[in-house]
């Protein structure tokens, strides 16, 4: 549940992103997400614990990280470099690698730590109407520390915006989250249960419900809601499901909405992570999206009355 998960670990904070809300901001990213979709686009962000990446094109073959690991966990001669079953996560070896190739995936930071992070581009989103987004994985796995990093953005008239899968407790989020954010990124990614079952990992009827509840709650409030559909190939970019979904969207009165075009840059992450995922081998998995395709799906929006 997410209100036994208090203490984030934060994969990275990304200042001068366009691509996270409106205007400049900074994005604060979670790890840990309550589904496991085979696409996802940050993989490192799935799991709730720390990790470790090796990048190998980064590797100077110095052998400090070998000499370093009391497990026998690195040999330079096998094709994976760590041997996961016996790494122990001590970041031994990432504490001697020299040219970053081997990283720690994932560290605690605290709310004060965060905000004096983020206020150094406040300059930037004064001047462009941007502001502070939390995504990840999933915010809301950690809504107490969500609501407080929030609560002190606002303090300091921070605009707040946070993107979320939907899937968690309505009731903690309206109170703990909803009064703090300008803006809510919400994505659906597949209509039919069986089918989010199979490729995200879990039901999608509390994410549906969720949203419902939201767009019924915010009607009198100046919170943006805008609903997201990734456009992944032969999963979530089928006619059947974006049909679906954009009468779902349309039956709740939604009049806007974004596709987010395929980005196949996930497959080099989860290669770090020692990750092997049987979607990659799906035909389109490994390439990007097309702008006649692109425009194809946004037909089928148009069409139910939502621009996108």
């Amino acid at each position: 549940m997410n209100s036994v998960k208090t203490e984030p670990l934060i994969l990275e904070i990304k200042g001068n992103s366009l691509d996270d809300g409106p205007g400049v901001r900074s994005v604060v990213f979670f790890k840990g997400c309550p589904l496991s979709c085979v696409w996802c686009h940050n993989p490192e962000s799935k799991r709730a614990v720390p990790e470790i990446a090796f990048d190998r094109t980064l590797c100077t073959g110095c052998g400090a990280c070998v000499d370093a690991c009391g497990e026998g966990a690195l040999k330079r001669k096998r094709k994976e470099f760590i041997d996961r079953s016996r790494c122990t996560l001590c970041f031994r070896c990432t504490g001697v690698c020299p040219s970053g190739a081997l990283a720690r995936v994932g560290k605690k930071m605290s709310v004060r730590e965060i905000v004096d992070i983020v206020l150094r581009d406040e300059p930037f989103f004064k001047t462009s109407g941007g502001g502070v987004t939390l995504s990840g994985g999933e915010p809301t796995l950690y809504m107490d520390f969500a609501s407080a990093l929030l609560r002190a953005l606002k303090k300091k008239k921070i605009n707040t915006l946070i993107e979320t899968c939907g899937f968690f407790d309505y009731d903690r989020f309206a109170g703990l989250v909803l009064p703090y954010v300008n803006t809510i990124y919400y994505d659906i990614k597949i209509i039919d249960d069986a089918d989010h079952r199979r490729h995200a990992g879990a039901s999608n009827v509390r994410i549906l419900a969720n949203f419902k509840k939201l767009k019924r709650d915010i009607k009198k409030t100046k919170i943006e809601l805008l609903p997201r559909v990734p456009l992944v190939p032969g999963i979530t970019d089928t006619e059947t499901n974006l049909r679906g979904i954009a009468a779902f969207l349309a039956g709740e009165g939604v009049r806007r909405s974004s596709l987010m075009r395929y980005n196949p840059l996930w497959h080099e992450k989860a290669e770090k992570l020692g990750i092997r995922n049987s979607a990659a081998a799906m035909p389109g998995m490994k390439t990007w999206d097309g702008r006649g395709h692109y425009e194809r799906c946004r037909e089928i929006f148009l069409a139910a009355g939502i621009d996108v």
